[in-house]
């Protein structure tokens, strides 16, 4: 299968290692990974804070990257992306697009799938024959829980990581209080979201905390290294990529 990776431009510009384990991964499992180069944002925050028609050029540039019907699929390790994706592109596209730029948004939307449920639900894939002998906890991100309903696709895909001790998260399904603008606009309430998600990763006594979505990872983490926790944060991609040869000794909250 020919399958096109959507970094992200959180992805791209903060987590490259969490992008280079995707592509690492699919090639693994037989997938024929491309990279379109023009590719950039996909307009989420723009759209997210009012700003629809001037996430337009991103629209349209995704959907001329990600629409080719060479590609089979489009893989991203991001809910919030993807659901921008699927969600966004056809409002914007519909209120200010030219004619025919909806059918390239559908087009590219049909195919588009967050990195768990390609894995799960295309490949037919649970165990990726990764070896991770931490003690990990999951958070599943609000837009992968609420928008996507990956449901428990990425915990299946990570008790089948071998040596992995996997403990549960306390109140797992509450937000970590990012929401991108949000915990800038609304600061003090982001802080309070934050606390409560840090004492209930800090109850777990886990090594790492992991989750599909390098925005939260970004919150989390920072998080986690003001208070000197030594709590490490892995993108679910790097966990699942991670083999005996390739295990590295922890490094600190962005380890």
């Amino acid at each position: 299968m020919r399958v096109a990776l959507f970094a992200t431009c959180l992805g791209d510009t903060l987590f490259p290692d969490a992008i280079q384990a995707t592509a690492l991964l699919l090639s693994r499992l037989g997938q024929d990974v491309v990279f379109p180069e023009a590719q950039t944002c996909c307009g989420q925050m723009h759209v997210n804070t009012g700003y629809q028609r001037e996430a337009l050029p991103l629209v349209e540039n995704h959907a001329a990257c990600f629409a080719d019907d060479s590609i089979d699929a489009v893989v991203v390790p991001s809910g919030s992306c993807t659901g921008s994706i699927r969600h966004q592109h056809e409002i914007v596209a519909e209120r200010f697009g030219r004619p025919g730029l909806r059918e390239q948004v559908v087009r590219s939307r049909a195919k588009t799938y967050e990195l768990a449920e390609f894995l799960v639900d295309v490949l037919g894939v649970v165990d990726v024959g990764a070896t991770f002998p931490h003690r990990v906890t999951y958070h599943p991100t609000c837009h992968s829980l609420r928008m996507l309903r990956v449901g428990d696709k990425p915990l299946r895909l990570l008790r089948a990581v071998r040596d992995i001790d996997l403990v549960e998260l306390p109140e797992a399904d509450q937000c970590c209080g990012f929401g991108g603008t949000f915990a800038l606009k609304n600061a003090d309430t982001s802080t309070a979201m934050l606390s409560d998600k840090l004492r209930h990763i800090g109850g777990t006594d886990a090594e790492y905390c992991t989750a599909g979505d390098a925005s939260c990872l970004m919150h989390i983490g920072g998080g986690l290294s003001r208070l000197q926790t030594g709590v490490g944060t892995k993108h679910l991609a790097e966990i699942l990529v991670a083999t005996e040869r390739t295990i590295a000794p922890k490094q600190g909250a962005f380890a």
